[in-house]
């Protein structure tokens, strides 16, 4: 019998003293109410996982007091029990959310299993209530860390258009988080409950992607003993994510074209036409205007897919936020790892925000996890961190810097990333210093000092 508080709920005190005895003999933890009046008191003041109660009560209805329950402790579960039952209560009983209905006399072993049946559910309800929220942790908004001003741009693009059908690009360089961004659109709309299907469209040859996208009868080539059911199909009713779309070929993107105009297509070698329900959001790290300038993808299918572009802003672009990043990785590894690590000196983190970081965020939590299971001391220091990120960034290998002052040793690496904000917001000062979390007056003074004041408008 699993554990569990109950709830237990009559107006014959001689029937509720003898089955709450009884049922606290089978190990339940058991609290009486004589009516509706003290049920609802006691609800008011703690959860329970299970209520079993009468339906006709001296001052109330049983089903008022489910009614009740169900507004308090929507997850609690609810066994109705009544000595005038009929087929259209017991139906009315499990509409109104009732577990199970229950008539008297009540048989010993009927009762227990229904209890135990009951709280077995409620276990299983609290185990999914964990598991969607652990996913909402690791996929969800709450795991895209940003307080940057385009990467605030980027969170409320995401939620005015989660809920639209309308189909997404998301554009960006390797590592900046392009697909999890494609899960919080997911998330965030009303396809949630639905599947999240996700293709790396660059990872299998064409012949192979067709066959994973759209399916394929059995016989349709060599190796294809049955059918097969593809992505699109398993993402009906949710949403399918196409990552690398720039790869796709150009017999691939006639089919994608139909698709996504249609939303039907044909498994490889078949003739039966299927149609889906599905969200459709792809990225590309490509540059697909320039690639159908060039000719290489279809300027209708460009047209498609770039209905709502959500572009990211590579790690170098907002230097502000790798603070933040960095000690959530930081979290991360030390709860995966068990080490003691508590944190960055400011030295650390001066030499990570100097770092152009090529691979954008996933080096920046690739070099974290590196530094936590690797340093020597309970906070990270530069002599954790990879050698190019001190030769790059603010701290210069050994011997590099002799003859200079730290000043002028880090005015080159300075210049070049208050450049870089700049030419991102089109030489505007006001939003990189914002960019950059600093204010405007510092800015001013540092691109006085840096000779950048004199390219402003360049």
């Amino acid at each position: 019998m699993p554990a569990g508080r109950l709830l237990l709920v009559d107006d014959d005190p001689h029937v509720l003293e003898s089955m709450a005895d009884w049922l606290r003999d089978q190990g339940l933890e058991v609290e009486e109410a004589a009516g509706m009046a003290e049920a609802t008191d006691r609800l008011q003041r703690r959860p329970f996982d299970l209520m079993v109660c009468d339906i006709r009560l001296q001052d109330g209805d049983g089903f008022d007091l489910l009614e009740h329950a169900q507004r308090s402790w929507p997850a609690m579960q609810a066994l109705l029990m009544t000595g005038y039952g009929s087929p259209d209560e017991a139906v009315e009983a499990i509409r109104a959310g009732a577990f199970d209905y229950l008539t008297k006399p009540l048989i010993d072993d009927e009762l227990l299993m229904a209890i135990e049946r009951a709280l077995t559910q409620r276990g299983v309800i609290d185990e999914n209530s964990k598991l969607k929220a652990e996913l909402d942790r690791k996929h969800g908004m709450g795991h895209i860390i940003g307080q940057d001003p385009r990467m605030l741009r980027v969170f409320d693009l995401v939620e005015s258009i989660a809920d639209t059908r309308a189909t997404v690009l998301v554009t960006g360089e390797s590592g900046t988080g392009k697909s999890l961004i494609a899960r919080a659109v997911h998330s965030r709309s009303d396809r949630a409950k639905g599947p999240f299907v996700e293709v790396a469209c660059g990872a299998l040859p064409e012949t192979l992607l067709e066959s994973e996208l759209f399916g394929h009868v059995a016989g349709a080539f060599t190796g294809a003993t049955g059918n097969k059911m593809g992505k699109f199909l398993q993402a009906d009713g949710g949403t399918i994510f196409l990552d690398e779309i720039g790869t796709a070929t150009p017999a691939l993107q006639v089919k994608l074209l139909r698709v996504l105009q249609e939303l039907a297509f044909e498994p490889v070698g078949g003739t039966q036409t299927h149609r889906v329900d599905v969200r459709v959001v792809l990225a590309t790290n490509e540059d697909l205007a320039a690639r159908v300038a060039a000719g290489d993808f279809r300027q209708d299918l460009y047209y498609r897919v770039n209905v709502i572009n959500i572009e990211m802003p590579p790690l170098r672009g907002r230097p502000s936020d790798i603070p933040l990043l960095a000690l959530r990785f930081l979290h991360e590894a030390v709860e995966e790892s068990g080490r003691k690590t508590t944190g960055f000196s400011d030295e650390a983190i001066a030499a990570m925000q100097h770092y152009h970081w090529p691979g954008n965020v996933r080096e920046l939590q690739n070099v974290v996890e590196r530094a936590v299971l690797l340093g020597k001391g309970p906070e990270i220091t530069p002599a954790d961190l990879p050698t190019e990120l001190r030769a790059g960034g603010a701290y210069p290998a050994a011997g590099s810097g002799l003859g200079r002052t730290l000043k002028e040793a880090l005015e080159g690496p300075e210049r070049q990333i208050i450049r870089d904000v700049l030419e991102g917001n089109g030489w505007n000062r006001n939003a990189t210093a914002d960019q950059l979390g600093i204010n405007r007056t510092t800015l001013y003074k540092k691109m006085k000092r840096l000779g950048l004041d004199e390219q402003v408008g360049v």
